[in-house]
């Protein structure tokens, strides 16, 4: 095994083939599949919007994901110590990665608090009166109390996981996990599609109308597909950095990828079809899981209660199989870089990502620090979704390609040949030229998108911290 940078503890490692592919999937598979891939559709248009992601998901998702997966298993460390074990300017792509799965911890658990919350008012009788269900959200999530309540109790079943280390806790929840979800979204899926004028929604989700796409929506697309993949983030690096170096690492970002891809569609189906068979709006923002699918299945009479209960446990399976991961990254790289016991590493973490959920939570209710007039959760959401997840991915690529050596690299991604991969040479000269300079274009375009949406200072403090990051990580 691998050990420690900083410690002589032994590392520990996924337990079967089938562990780490669940947990990886269930990394990737998240609210960015359930809660954000449906409703960021439908602002953008549908099947454009569709096809778009799912061209960045192949060509880009895939091949962001193979090369963490490599530099996390080759140097056998997280995130930091991945990239300062191979060259100590480089440690700041890690840092970025590390700083991001903080943030988005800082929200996470707030929409995961939710997903449970949910499953409490669903089972107290909330579809009994479909008119209230959109009041019933708004109120309950300006409510500063309430909603804290939820996210305390998310957060703690990601600390009950997460401190029984890999094979211990993150493995075995993934291998429960996972398979539930992806029977929950079936049933919901086909129960959708058989209702009449489901079809007007299947039109909606895979006909592109090209006229709706701009700048913003490709960037959307591609924000989606790294906050979807769980990209940038370090947590792919942290999850390959337990690999035992006998795995398939095409064979099984292939698998993860694929297994990504097919929840976000699922939830896709089980939202667009019935949306449109009742007449709703695909376009109604993030409050689309908690107010329009509530309504979706109060439609349904007596059945939908039972769906309804499927649909929330189901999101609720996801957020917390995609949080876990992220409460790793950070947890990871206090074990390996400062030397903490993991239940230390977890207590620490977990207690900052509380304090910003909670700034995350009251600032739905307008309280809280805000920046630039906007609040805790837009701000983490915003600066991660547009900013650091897509320039961090950007880095890995580049440090791959232009800092690591070739033949290292093959032999990594090849168990030193003894697996096929035919396609390392395309592979190669996309991250190495044709993925930073498409994510940084893109990136480019969502600045300025962001200056006309009056977001542009929230953006360029992101771009700032990534250049401090830069300049202080030497001293890490």
């Amino acid at each position: 095994m691998a050990t420690s940078s900083t410690t002589t503890q032994p590392r520990d490692t996924w337990g079967s083939k089938l562990g780490f592919v669940m947990a990886a999937a269930g990394s990737a598979v998240g609210l960015g599949n359930i809660w954000k891939f449906p409703y960021t559709a439908g602002e953008s248009g549908g099947g454009a919007f569709v096809l778009i992601y799912l061209l960045f998901v192949i060509f880009i998702g895939f091949s962001v994901m193979l090369t963490e997966f490599a530099v996390g298993r080759k140097t056998g460390v997280s995130a930091v110590g991945a990239f300062k074990k191979t060259d100590r300017r480089w440690s700041f792509v890690g840092v970025i990665g590390v700083f991001s799965g903080l943030l988005i911890m800082g929200f996470y658990p707030v929409v995961g608090g939710w997903a449970i919350a949910y499953i409490y008012k669903l089972a107290t009788g909330l579809l009994s009166a479909p008119e209230a269900i959109g009041d019933s959200f708004g109120s309950f999530i300006s409510n500063p109390i309430e909603p804290l309540m939820w996210m305390g109790l998310y957060l703690l079943l990601n600390i009950a996981i997460v401190a029984r280390g890999i094979s211990g806790g993150i493995e075995k929840a993934g291998k429960v996990l996972m398979p539930m979800l992806f029977i929950i979204l079936i049933i919901v899926s086909i129960k959708g599609m058989m209702l009449p004028g489901a079809s007007a929604g299947l039109e909606f989700l895979f006909k592109p109308d090209f006229s709706q796409v701009d700048s913003g929506v490709v960037l959307a697309a591609l924000g989606q597909a790294f906050f979807s993949l769980s990209l940038g983030m370090g947590c792919m690096i942290t999850y390959g950095s337990y690999l035992k170096k006998k795995e398939n690492l095409v064979q099984t970002t292939a698998m993860v990828t694929a297994m990504d891809t097919s929840v976000a569609i699922l939830a896709g189906l089980a939202m667009f079809p019935a949306m449109f068979a009742f007449g709703m709006a695909p376009a109604a923002g993030p409050g689309l899981v908690f107010v329009v699918v509530p309504q979706l299945f109060a439609e349904m009479g007596a059945i939908g209660l039972m769906f309804a209960l499927m649909f929330f446990v189901g999101l609720s399976v996801a957020a917390l199989t995609s949080s876990v991961s992220l409460l790793e990254v950070v947890v990871s790289y206090l074990i390996d870089e400062k030397g903490l016991k993991r239940s230390t590493a977890v207590a620490l973490a977990a207690t900052v990502m509380g304090v910003l959920c909670v700034f995350s939570s009251i600032s739905l209710g307008g309280l809280g620090p805000q920046l630039f007039g906007t609040g805790a959760f837009d701000v983490f959401d915003l600066l991660t979704d547009k900013i650091f997840l897509a320039v961090g991915g950007m880095l890995v690529c580049i440090f791959a390609g232009w800092r690591l050596n070739r033949e290292e690299l093959e032999k990594e991604i090849t168990n030193d040949g003894d697996i096929k991969f035919p396609l390392f040479g395309l592979w190669y000269n996309l991250v190495k030229y044709v993925i930073p300079f498409a994510v940084a274009i893109v990136a480019i375009a969502g600045v300025y998108s962001g200056f006309e949406s009056g977001k542009g200072e929230i953006m360029l403090v992101g771009l700032g911290v990534i250049a401090v990051s830069g300049i202080i990580s030497k001293k890490l």
